[in-house]
């Protein structure tokens, strides 16, 4: 009798599922820190306006947005006028300029020239209010402003 004994045939062991959990809780760790959701919280109305020549920007972390409208139903207490909402706050006009500096100040230097002001106006927002804030951003020399729009047809949402 010998002490070792020759295995009988040549299958592969099972494979071991042993780390098959720390795998997938890796997995779902890392979709969770890399996945961004959604930058800003709408606190007002946003029915934007329609046009039929709608292009989509290319690099979307050169964008700054400047939202406009009346406060939505879960912020009625902020009145019915139309109002200013930088980020995630309501905002004056007079406060545009600062938001201007910082949303720079947070890019890279050969990024600046490129940066890009995209106004979201609700579709009802009297058009003083827009002037208003293009004037300001006049004012810091953000002269290159895209206004945000629905593809559909123009003329017909006129009459709507």
């Amino acid at each position: 009798m010998s002490k070792f004994k020759k295995k009988k045939g040549g299958d592969l062991p099972a494979i071991s599922t042993a780390s098959l959990p720390d795998i997938v809780f890796m997995l779902l760790f890392f979709f969770m820190v890399a996945t961004v959701m959604r930058q800003n919280t709408l606190k007002i109305e946003n029915r934007l306006p329609a046009a039929d020549q709608v292009e989509k920007l290319a690099k979307r972390n050169l964008l700054m947005y400047i939202y406009a409208g009346k406060p939505s139903s879960a912020y009625k207490d902020m009145g019915t006028v139309a109002r200013v909402q930088l980020n995630d706050k309501f905002a004056d006009v007079s406060e545009i300029a600062a938001f201007i500096a910082a949303e720079r100040a947070s890019k890279r230097e050969e990024e600046i020239p490129f940066l890009t002001t995209v106004l979201s106006v609700d579709k009802e927002t009297n058009m003083g209010l827009v002037s208003d804030i293009k004037q300001e951003l006049r004012k810091v020399n953000a002269l290159k402003i895209n206004y945000k729009t629905r593809q559909g047809d123009a003329i017909a949402s006129l009459n709507q």
